[in-house]
């Protein structure tokens, strides 16, 4: 009888030890691509310029309705300037795609994978996440909103930090009006 209760006991224990431990996968929710966009906003001395880039693929994770994670692959070789036209909007886009800026044939995709996500109510998080431009991989953290089957995003990137060179005053003196701001911003709107 004493074997039969200590061996019930260990059976508990071990059940309650390995449900305890165990990760919860929860939901996994595709980003629906065609319904969902990205505007790049980017600054200099002398103004900005602004545009779009397309998700390759994307999910969110969730466990019930509380966002747990997500991993997003960018097209690099999308990305468009939508504040020029003709002759000077492909020249942007060019230079952008060019070593000069993202390397776009080196490097056709980034990706953004989130670490950590840290709820500040009921629709509002704060994630940290490892993003990967050019190959280099920083962390960074941002806000996003979640209403349903729809979730905003904003962050912005230190492009000095994945080796976006031109036009910095990180690595270049003396460039006065024709300077471009290290930081750019990111908005994105997801349908899931």
């Amino acid at each position: 009888m004493k074997n039969s209760i200590k061996n019930i006991a260990t059976l508990v224990i071990v059940a309650f030890m390995t449900f305890s431990f165990a990760t919860v996968e929860g939901d996994k929710k595709d980003i629906k691509v065609d319904n969902s966009k990205v505007v790049w906003k980017g600054y200099k001395v002398t103004g900005s310029h602004e545009g779009v880039i397309s998700i390759k693929f994307g999910h969110l994770n969730f466990d019930k309705e509380k966002l747990t994670g997500g991993l997003f692959e960018m097209d690099m070789s999308t990305i468009s300037v939508t504040d020029l036209e003709g002759e000077s909007k492909g020249q942007l886009e060019g230079h952008l795609k060019s070593n000069d800026f993202f390397g776009v044939e080196k490097f056709p995709t980034a990706t953004l994978l989130f670490t950590k996500v840290k709820s500040l109510g009921k629709n509002s998080y704060e994630v940290s996440g490892d993003i990967t431009i050019k190959g280099k991989t920083e962390t960074v953290s941002f806000n996003v909103s979640v209403y349903g089957s729809k979730a905003s995003v904003s962050l912005k990137i230190d492009r000095s930090k994945f080796d976006v060179r031109y036009g910095s005053t990180s690595f270049f003196d003396g460039l006065k009006d024709k300077a471009i701001y290290d930081e750019f911003d990111l908005v994105a709107d997801l349908a899931f």
